[in-house]
């Protein structure tokens, strides 16, 4: 971290280098926060061709996680690397070609069966990416995505994805890591259940008419009531809505729910309208995001993995935390990534704030906000 930002990238590269006690990188995923569009360019192409990886990534961002610390709307440049001999990892830049009638997305490597995950940077103002991850499940055979869109643009055109010392301003860069390595994708939504699960019984499109056969809005003002009247107040910008990812689960427990924003209400018609279109027959439940439920839920995320590890540490770890959590959420930017390192026993943890977090969750890659999703490799 530091005003001058290729002496940033110098001594961020330095720490990472370090990490790996000499061996040669494979992999290196680099994100760059502050200064100009081309300042951060410059400061993502010399930390790639300095870090002497086969294949480099990443992004400008909002902020930048690294060397134990995060850096919120300030200059800074985090570097992560890693050896990893027996893996082959595979590049693409994807680029958008339209037509009167249609868009395509172009550049992704073929997937192949050795394939464990890819990792994705996207740039919000070009890419469609809730289509394509939407259609990933399908287009990729199930390869499990993770990542995040770039949050350093504060217009379309000043977004900077870097690819293997290639600088991009649009479309969606990334990695396929494939062969003998162990890698696992972790997403913290960060909401706790509140009421009781309801099955939507009319809805049109992204709007919800009822759950359970009344209007989704007293439903909504009823989960609420059951609130302690100190926590009543926070439902105001924290009331989301889960949506099952598996309907044929006996019962839905946590994890099970896709989260999704209230995005507005109608009071004559007693409908809701969320983030994501709605099937009738789903079964929904309201949820409440806070910061302590924000804090509760990342925590048992890890410690559910590091259980289901055999309590081992991996070798290291991506971050990619929501905008909207850091500072605007927690006391301090670092909370995200002081509870990685504390809840994998991890020091080596690098990533970025990102504008919408990609992650799989009940099997399908999902485009998420206000959460916090992790790859930790190894175990």
């Amino acid at each position: 971290m530091g005003d001058d930002l290729i002496a940033a990238a110098d001594s961020a590269v330095a720490d990472a280098l370090a990490s790996i006690q000499g061996s040669l990188p494979d992999l290196a995923f680099i994100f760059v926060s502050g200064g100009s569009p081309d300042e951060a360019a410059a400061a993502l192409a010399y930390a790639a061709t300095a870090t002497g990886a086969r294949t480099s990534t990443g992004c400008n961002a909002h902020g930048v996680i690294g060397a134990g610390q995060a850096a919120e709307a300030a200059r800074g440049v985090s570097v992560w690397v890693a050896s990893l001999p027996s893996v082959e990892v595979r590049a693409f830049h994807l680029e958008v070609l339209r037509t009167s009638e249609s868009i395509a997305v172009v550049g992704m490597t073929e997937r192949r069966d050795s394939d464990v995950v890819g990792v994705m940077i996207a740039d919000p103002w070009s890419f469609p990416v809730d289509g394509f991850v939407g259609h990933s499940h399908e287009s990729l055979r199930g390869l499990p995505l993770v990542g995040g869109l770039a949050s350093g643009a504060g217009q379309a055109g000043d977004t900077r994805l870097l690819v293997d010392g290639h600088i991009h301003d649009r479309g969606a860069v990334g990695v396929v890591i494939g062969g003998d390595v162990s890698v696992h994708a972790l997403v913290s939504q960060g909401c706790r259940p509140i009421g009781r699960p309801m099955t939507v019984t009319s809805a049109e499109g992204s709007t919800i008419l009822e759950l359970a056969g009344r209007p989704a809005l007293e439903q909504a003002k009823d989960a609420v009531a059951m609130l302690p009247t100190e926590e009543q107040p926070l439902a105001v910008r924290g009331l989301h809505l889960g949506v099952a990812v598996d309907e044929y689960a006996d019962d839905h427990a946590h994890g099970d729910f896709l989260v999704r924003g209230i995005a507005g209400a109608d009071q004559a018609s007693g409908s809701i309208t969320i983030g994501d279109v709605v099937e009738i027959g789903s079964t929904v439940q309201f949820l409440l995001r806070d910061a302590d439920a924000a804090h509760d839920d990342l925590v048992s995320v890890l410690g559910h993995f590091r259980t289901t590890a055999g309590g081992g540490s991996p070798a290291g770890a991506l971050l990619f935390t929501c905008t909207g959590r850091g500072r605007a959420m927690f006391p301090s930017a670092d909370h995200d990534s002081t509870a990685v390192r504390r809840g994998l026993g991890v020091d080596h943890v690098a990533g970025f704030f990102a504008a919408g977090e990609i992650g799989p969750v009940g099997g399908h890659n999902h485009v998420h906000t206000f959460t916090a999703t992790v790859l930790a490799f190894g175990s």
